[in-house]
């Protein structure tokens, strides 16, 4: 690969740092893949040959320019949150990390669109929208160590999905600032239409720069906990809440063996299966109307804003996978969107699977539709026995999206997009981009 004469050209840019310690190539070769088990094996000896940080966009162009130059492999990370191999360097070559690109370009006062680099935290971006009265639409649980290019290159959803859908849905992604791998590197400005392409392509078809996003009003949302005896009235309770007159940025539903596990600030587990709720301030009574007419018991926990971190962001999505890791490493998941009506899909699961498929649902607006997905815990039993319930799910209608394969498509559609290798034939003609990850092209 001429890789001591790539080493030597990189050691000369500016604004341009490099790590080579053997704790930093391991370091920076994984991400929390860690969730998968399947993952786990195929991409534990996947490591960098070297690891380089940019400060400076003219710094990314020289390192595109250089590893194109020398035939070397380039994978981006951010701040390495994904917990499917994202950013993963599949063939060895250069990792370079995006997260000293940071800065909040610009926010519109009026539309609240903002301008911001790649690697950005998201709470940062946050902190910087709340002085002008806004606030991000979508959020990962990794929120606080998140930068916002890796959520757009390798996220699809999470905390603000119930109002807000998917991040691929149109008008979240208003436009990208990308540098192409070529022999000499571009900077492009795409308008949204041309982004979509880039959008949860993990980097591998663009190098994403910066971003301009749509931001939402803020709202100070309020922590609603809902305990219910019954399952299925804990299911039938988030489907009244979601389809209420009531603004909602979360809507979780946990079965009592997984609430049993989280931290104890979340409240006592009192043997019931429990929804978490961030609501809006006048939706409050709402709900607590809508709870009491089954019977339920509500806790209002106060401002979201008060909670320093403890709070129930921290127990949704991918966190709740993570607390009951926590307890037995030996759970990891799925992700679907379970057919209509849920609860019958569910039970014939949960009879087939008994205590190792264990439900946690997320509520989700998909085409405009108020669904819930799921995220189910899953105890792993060998790689057969989850393609097993991976078929069985299938059987009865649930659409998956596999944690557990390494492609961009296998986790998505399932097909590939030709879209998004279409950009890469643009923007990435030689493949070098993490190659492998992106299916659909040829290596």
């Amino acid at each position: 690969m001429g890789f001591d004469a790539l080493h030597h050209e990189l050691a000369a840019i500016a604004d341009l740092s490099l790590l080579i310690s053997p704790a930093d190539l391991d370091r920076y070769s994984r991400d929390a893949y860690d969730y998968s088990p399947v993952l786990r094996e195929q991409l534990s000896q996947c490591r960098a040959d070297l690891v380089a940080s940019a400060a400076s966009v003219q710094a990314v162009q020289a390192v595109a320019a250089a590893c194109h130059r020398h035939g070397v492999p380039l994978t981006l990370r951010g701040a390495g949150t994904g917990n499917y191999g994202q950013s993963v360097p599949l063939k060895g070559g250069v990792v370079l990390l995006m997260d000293a690109l940071r800065e909040v370009r610009s926010i519109d006062p009026v539309s609240g669109v903002v301008t911001v680099e790649c690697g950005c935290l998201m709470r940062d971006l946050d902190r910087a929208l709340a002085v002008h009265g806004r606030q991000l639409r979508l959020f990962p649980s990794t929120w606080r160590s998140a930068t916002i290019g890796g959520f757009i290159g390798g996220g699809s959803g999470g905390i603000g999905s119930v109002r807000w859908g998917f991040l691929r849905d149109p008008g979240h992604l208003l436009g990208l600032e990308v540098v192409t791998m070529e022999v000499s590197p571009r900077l492009l400005q795409l308008e949204a239409a041309e982004a979509e392409a880039l959008n949860h392509a993990y980097g591998t078809n663009g190098i994403i720069t910066a971003l301009t996003l749509s931001s939402a009003a803020r709202v100070a949302w309020h922590e609603v906990v809902v305990d219910c005896a019954d399952w299925t009235t804990a299911v039938e309770l988030a489907q009244r809440c979601g389809r209420a007159a009531v603004e909602l940025n979360l809507c979780t539903v946990l079965q009592a063996s997984i609430v049993e596990h989280l931290p104890s600030w979340s409240g006592s587990p009192r043997g019931q299966h429990r929804l978490l709720l961030l609501v809006a301030p006048d939706g409050v009574s709402t709900i607590e109307r809508l709870a009491r007419s089954v019977q339920a018991e509500m806790h209002v926990l106060g401002q979201e804003d008060d909670h320093q971190g403890n709070g129930l962001r921290e127990l949704s999505w991918n966190h709740t996978t993570l607390h009951l890791r926590n307890h037995d490493p030996n759970w990891t998941y799925l992700q679907m969107l379970l057919p209509q009506p849920e609860l019958g899909c569910m039970e014939v699961l949960q009879k087939r699977w008994g205590d190792d498929l264990v439900w946690h649902l997320e509520a989700v607006r998909q085409q405009g539709a108020f669904r819930l997905a799921a995220l189910p815990l899953v105890y792993w039993r060998g790689a057969q026995a989850l393609q097993d319930l991976i078929d069985d799910c299938l059987a009865q209608g649930a659409f998956v999206f596999n944690p557990h394969v390494i492609t961009v498509e296998g986790g998505g559609l399932g097909v590939i997009d030709g879209d998004q290798v279409a950009a890469k034939h643009r923007h990435d003609p030689d493949g070098l981009l993490n190659p492998g990850k992106l299916g659909g092209f040829p290596a």
